[in-house]
């Protein structure tokens, strides 16, 4: 039997900040209708895998498989590198998702932005950098606040 405990949310954001919240989703929604919704949940997915967002690892696999995404491709998300199954359009955004993540630690090469720039126009990139940073402060108010996938 494991010690482990499931731990116990801290806080709302949603209910404490709603004027604020509803702003980060109005946001997201901005966002959506410019980007494919399979490469966004790939993305928003590889992201909270990144940062060990739970909440947010299970909405975007619930939303990819929704989007018409294949659970093998989503099992082999967080190995995307050595997977046959991603597009080089693909594999770029996962490519920078990753750099912008970690950007403390990678100040997104050259090479990451570069290969971007070659299968994305600047408005999709725009988008695309839009929902990566997006994300990123999703994860971080869930994994700070705690919230829990529902069960």
């Amino acid at each position: 039997m494991s010690d482990y405990v499931v731990p116990q949310p801290r806080i709302s954001i949603p209910d404490h900040a709603p004027e604020a919240f509803k702003a980060l989703y109005a946001v997201s929604r901005a966002i959506n209708p410019h980007l494919d919704p399979v490469l966004a949940e790939l993305v928003k997915l590889r992201c909270s895998q990144i940062n060990g967002c739970a909440y947010c690892v299970d909405m975007h696999t619930r939303d990819a498989l929704k989007a018409g995404e294949d659970e093998r491709r989503l099992f082999a998300v967080s190995a995307w590198r050595e997977a046959p199954f991603f597009t080089a359009k693909e594999r770029a955004a996962l490519a920078l998702a990753e750099s912008v993540t970690l950007v403390a630690e990678t100040h997104v090469p050259d090479d990451v932005w570069e290969g971007a720039e070659k299968e994305f126009t600047p408005e999709e990139l725009s988008y695309l950098l839009l929902a990566i940073t997006t994300i990123n402060t999703y994860n971080r108010l869930q994994v700070s606040s705690r919230a829990l996938p529902r069960p």
